[in-house]
């Protein structure tokens, strides 16, 4: 760079600054270039355009891009040519800031300037970014008017454009048009299949690429159609990619080996994968590699590995992004581990992460399924702007725990705050109305997703209001509903319908429900328990007995409940009639204080809670569940007065809840249960979910 400083004559000619500006790129230094900047003012060579074009790209190029919008808008208009305002647009549509660009683009041509095809090409992905159709098919009209559409660079950009617009059937019509195709044609397409989800599409279109043997496929291609094959579960197309990989010799490339990767995790050949993650070796191992490795623990439920591959890969010396964390943070939640997700937290705080919405949404799952509302809330209230799914994350911490009423104040202020509601968005809230007996709120709420906000309901949803319906009793209302659904219930809506019936003890429907669930998803036990369990409350041992004898033909075997409490950043497992700790004999002394101290506050046992025990020992039994024998362990390790959480990995016992709402007014301490659906905190003597569960 100290030549730019010679007095040699040749040394200031346009042309050797314009190689310094290319050398420069190279480095992407910001003090050279602006050295040069200075040379080519003193020189008066800034109205030469290609100098002018070149500096403007440059300062993008080393991370300023402020500077090259300074730099355009002092600029004399005649230096402002086609080239170099589509070198600007091209900028606004990569920063990305599209609506500038397009704003860019209309000044040009206020200004006299003709775009050219190349411009279309910078200006359509700043389309695709808005995700405003109407943006898009404006600017095809003007493509079509200035006759570039049968360029193929642009006809690509088009497609690319319809489909991240959300419309396939426009970009397939550019598609079938084009006259000339290339490989990017076919990528746009093979992508926006991905995009929007017809994966099945984009393999026949790869099958396409492969058959025309006009050109080959390169990693873009290969690393969206083993995404759309993992989407799908289609192991055996993968495997045939995978070959072809290997034949064409890309698979050093770690774009196409992430995307193996994944396909093989979420195919659940998780062995595959980590191979292919270790043959990777240390030194290749980038940030998504590690994060793709992390997500196939996550998949195939290794959540503690997911969460140590975390501190594994900073130890390695690679900087974690938001999809780390969000993972680490995603693995948490599953364990219920508050300990190692608040310290994954203070590392988001450090790294600077902690104000992106993915993070802060992550964290507020995490919190909330750790059983630490509070800290969910006081998240989301440090969120600048947040946006629909930080909202429903909320929405949904709040449903979880049972804070009905909540729920829906949320909801309404979200839409106050002029925000569309998505789909899980409305599933939380009518399934908050559900748990609140909100009856007339639940079919409101239900009927203004399509009239209102367009969104068409799906099993989720119906699932929703048929429990909304017996959950109150409305046992007959609640058939009526899956009769008339315009879609086919699957087992998540009679599954509903069978647990209400459980509920009231409605055996006749019940029964009939129960025989539908057998067809739909034979190997689940929760569905034979619960009809098992009907006929014993209602005498009739035999059939009960039957419907056992039924889970033994079918090799259905009920999962053992067991219940777990963090004490010491360690989780201790407890079973039914568990014995195994250390501390067993202190466990159960304190389990008869218990007994004693809530028997005195004028607890009854609820011996329909033991179906499994003799009559006469019906009411011993009910004291060996295992978050009783947790809740006695909490009250012996935990501190006076600190919170006792425990987990549970089936539904708790209405006998357990009871118990759990004396003990919490016994030892004034706060109790909380997490179960298979969701959250109870007892204070004082009473639950969250009001006895309305």
């Amino acid at each position: 760079m100290s030549h730019i400083y010679s007095h040699d004559s040749h040394r200031h000619k346009p042309t050797h600054l314009n190689y310094l500006l290319n050398a420069t790129a190279q480095t992407k230094c910001l003090k050279h270039a602006t050295q040069i900047h200075s040379q080519i003012i003193t020189n008066s060579f800034i109205s030469l355009p290609f100098l002018f074009n070149n500096l403007l790209t440059l300062y993008s190029k080393c991370g300023r891009p402020s500077l090259s919008l300074l730099l355009f808008s002092t600029a004399h208009k005649l230096t402002r040519t086609v080239v170099s305002w589509t070198s600007l647009i091209s900028l606004l549509s990569h920063l990305p800031a599209p609506f500038q660009a397009l704003s860019c683009f209309n000044q040009m041509r206020t200004a006299g300037v003709c775009p050219n095809h190349f411009t279309f090409s910078a200006v359509l992905p700043a389309c695709a970014s808005t995700s405003i159709l109407v943006h898009g098919q404006q600017m095809h009209c003007l493509i079509s008017k200035h006759g570039y559409e049968g360029y193929v660079f642009v006809g690509s950009a088009l497609v690319d454009m319809y489909a991240k617009c959300h419309d396939m059937g426009l970009a397939e019509k550019v598609f079938v048009a084009l006259p000339e195709r290339n490989i990017v044609s076919w990528n746009s397409m093979i992508v926006g299949c991905l995009l929007n989800s017809f994966h099945v599409k984009a393999l026949f279109l790869f099958k396409e690429v492969i058959r025309e043997d006009l050109f080959s496929p390169n990693q873009v291609s290969f690393s969206t159609v083993l995404s759309a094959s993992a989407n799908i579960g289609s192991l055996e197309f993968g495997k045939q990619v995978h070959g072809i990989v290997v034949k064409q010799g890309l698979l050093t490339l770690p774009y196409v080996k992430n995307s193996l990767m994944d396909m093989y995790f979420k195919c659940g050949l998780f062995d595959e994968g980590a191979l292919l993650f270790n043959s990777l070796g240390i030194e290749n191992r980038d940030v998504i590699a590690w994060n793709v490795m992390s997500m196939g623990c996550v998949y195939n439920e290794n959540f503690e590995e997911a969460c140590n591959y975390l501190w594994v890969m900073k130890r390695a010396g690679i900087t974690p992004d938001e999809a780390s964390y969000s993972t680490a943070l995603h693995a948490s939640a599953h364990l219920a581990a508050l300990d190692q997700g608040t310290l994954i937290h203070n590392q988001t705080i450090k790294s600077g992460f902690s104000t992106n919405s993915c993070i802060a949404t992550s964290l507020i799952t995490m919190y909330a399924k750790c059983g630490s509302l509070d800290d969910a809330c006081r998240v989301f209230e440090e969120i600048d702007n947040p946006n629909v799914v930080c909202w429903t994350a909320l929405i949904a911490a709040c449903q979880q725990h049972g804070n009905g009423n909540h729920v829906i104040k949320l909801f309404e202020k979200m839409l106050a705050d002029g925000l569309k509601p998505h789909y899980i968005t409305f599933v939380c809230v009518i399934s908050a109305c559900s748990h609140t007996g909100r009856v007339e709120e639940g079919h409101a709420y239900f009927n203004s997703m399509e009239k209102v906000h367009g969104i068409i309901p799906g099993h989720e949803h119906y699932a929703c209001m048929v429990d909304l319906l017996g959950r109150s009793g409305q046992l007959d209302e609640a058939r009526k509903f899956i009769a008339q659904m315009p879609i086919k219930p699957n087992a998540s809506v009679w599954g509903a319908l069978l647990g209400a019936c459980a509920k009231y003890g409605n055996l006749e429907i019940g029964s009939e429900v129960a025989g539908r669930l057998f067809e739909l998803e034979p190997d689940n036990p929760g569905n034979y328990i619960l009809l098992a369990n009907m006929y014993a409350h209602k005498g009739k041992l035999r059939e009960a007995d039957h419907v056992r004898r039924l889970m033994g033909i079918n090799r259905v075997r009920k999962e053992p409940g067991c219940s777990w409490i963090d004490v010491k950043n360690k989780s201790i497992v407890f079973t039914v009639h568990g014995k195994l700790h250390v501390r067993t004999d202190e466990i159960y002394e304190m389990l008869k204080k218990v007994k004693e101290l809530v028997t005195n506050e004028g607890y009854v046992p609820q011996t329909q809670f033991a179906v499994n025990s003799a009559e006469e020992l019906k009411e011993e039994s009910l004291w060996y569940h295992s978050e009783k024998i947790a809740l006695a362990f909490g009250l012996l390790a935990l501190p006076a007065g600190a919170p006792i959480r425990i987990k549970k990995n089936l539904r708790t016992c209405g006998d357990c809840h009871t118990v759990m709402k004396f003990a919490s007014e016994i030892w004034k301490r706060e109790i909380i249960v997490r179960d298979l659906n969701r959250f109870h905190h007892f204070r004082n003597g009473l639950c969250s979910c009001r006895d309305y569960w």
